[in-house]
This record gives structure tokens, sequence and C-alpha cells, in this order.
């Protein structure tokens, strides 16, 4: 397939043309009021060439807004793109196809797939993008705004399947765990897709992200169940800690000697009390600890 690449396109000032076609317009009515008021009619052997050639330079009159182009097509051939705002003349018989230059928005509809662990999860993204060849954007793809739609869903959608919803190991990163890291692979993907239809992927975002709903209640208890889990392993780690910390200060400060049977019941009881999910109700022993 040809690639074919922007290139700026021969044009002249729309005002000085439409000074010659004003300037034309005006000889051509002087000569029609000469021919009428001589009765001379051999005069319109000029008059008539006059005024197709000054129709055919007023329909190469044409107006570029900011950030809009004008590719412009030569009986099938590609002759150039005007990107320069203003008032411009250029061969009249070429297309002028107008391309928006402007930063432009494309939300995903909610996309339902499996996430790396084969959960199904729906997830939408937001892409943010502008075209930056205007000759590509027309001549290399059949339509590039569909061509958008359909790659970045399908560029979502393998992103989804790269990645878990969600994942309780630190140095995998997930949809859910790192947006950020998500959102730039997603945009390097959807870049790489885009790129054959001169558009440029300006940022890329989940503008939506949650379990299928005939998991979502499961996986709902079970992130749940992972959250106590893990609670629980903090709460364990500190209250040990705190008991080693405790033996350790009344055997360096010499306050009681504990043999081993003592310091396993000590042990016991300071875990059920720092580890209980209620208050620990005091036992006062007046005797001795058997």
């Amino acid at each position: 397939m040809e690639t074919i690449s922007e290139k700026n396109a021969r044009k002249l000032s729309g005002y000085l043309m439409l000074f010659i076609v004003l300037l034309i317009l005006l000889v051509d009515i002087f000569l029609i009021y000469t021919g009428a008021a001589n009765d001379d009619a051999s005069l319109l052997w000029l008059i008539i060439p006059l005024f197709i050639i000054d129709f055919f330079l007023m329909i190469g009159l044409f107006i570029v807004h900011p950030n809009d182009s004008r590719v412009l097509i030569l009986f099938g051939k590609y002759i150039g793109t005007v990107r320069d705002s203003g008032f411009h003349w250029a061969n009249p018989f070429a297309v002028k196809k107008l391309v928006s230059l402007r930063i432009r928005n494309f939300n995903s509809e909610k996309i339902k797939v499996n996430d790396l662990h084969g959960n199904p999860i729906e997830i939408a993204a937001v892409i943010v993008w502008r075209v930056v060849d205007s000759a590509r954007a027309i001549f290399d793809v059949q339509n590039y705004e569909q061509f958008v739609a359909i790659q970045s869903e399908t560029a979502i959608r393998g992103l989804a399947s790269e990645y878990a919803y969600d994942t309780s190991e630190e140095d995998k990163a997930s949809l859910r765990g790192n947006p950020q890291e998500i959102s730039e692979d997603l945009k390097k993907q959807v870049q790489s897709r885009l790129q054959v239809a001169g558009l440029e992927i300006i940022e890329s975002r989940i503008s939506h992200l949650a379990y299928a709903p005939e998991i979502a209640q499961a996986m709902l208890r079970r992130q749940q169940a992972q959250a106590v889990v893990a609670a629980r392993q903090k709460i364990v780690e500190g209250a040990v800690g705190m008991v080693d910390m405790a033996l350790k200060s009344l055997s360096e400060q010499h306050i009681v000697q504990l043999d081993e049977e003592k310091k396993a019941t000590m042990v016991n009881n300071l875990l059920v009390a720092l580890v209980s999910e209620v208050s620990a109700q005091p036992v006062i022993n007046a005797g001795t600890l058997y």
C-alpha cells in the first residue's frame, strides 16, 4: 500500500485573487455596456471567455479556519495541504477536503472482557486525540473517526486481558491498583494502532472499571475476606512485637523472673488481649499462677 505524507500545497493570497476576479468582472460589465450601446455583437467573443475565466477563478477561493486544514486533490492526485488559517486561492479544479486539527475525545462504551485471571469485568476508557497528518488521515484509512473508535476498543480489550483486575502481590500491576501505569500502557497501545492514520494520542485514561454484575457480589466478598486477612496479619505482627518488647523489658529491668511455662502463659494472655476484637476482661489472681 502506498503511504502518502503531508506536504504544503501551492496557494496564493485570496485577497489578491479576489481583487483580480472583481477587476475582470468590471471589465466584463464594461464590455457588455459598450457592446449594447454600440450594438456590437462581436464583443461577445471576448465577454463570454472573460466570464468563464472569472467564474473558475472565483471557485479557487477558500477559507481555512484556525486548527483546520484543507487537503487538495487534483483529478485523483494529492497535491498538498493548506494549514495556514486565512483567505487563500488554489487551483480551482482541485477538490478541497476539510480536515479538523482540533483535539477530540473518544468515550468508549462499557466493554465486557475477561481480565488476566479470567474474571469477567466491565471497562471503558477516554481517548484524547487529534490529527497531525491530514493526508494520511484522508488517504490511508477509509474513515479516520471510525478507525479511532474501532482500534481504541480493540486496544482496551487487549489491555484488560493483560492485567488482573486486582492483585495482592505488590510487585505486579493491576487495573485497579495502578491506574497511572495502566493509562500510560493504554496510550502506547492505542498510539501504535492509530499512527498509520496520522493521528496522535494526547491522553488516555480508564473511565469505568468494575466486575461484571454476575460475579460482583462474590468478588466483593472475596475482597472483604482478603482485607480482613491482611488486617489480621498486621495485628498479629504488631502483637508479637509488643509481647517480645514486654518480655525483654521485664528481663532487662529485673522486675520479675519468669520460667518458660510462665512466659508461655504470659504470651498467651497478652496475645489474647491484643488480638481479640472485643475488650479483654482482666481477672485478678490473688494467689499463684497455678
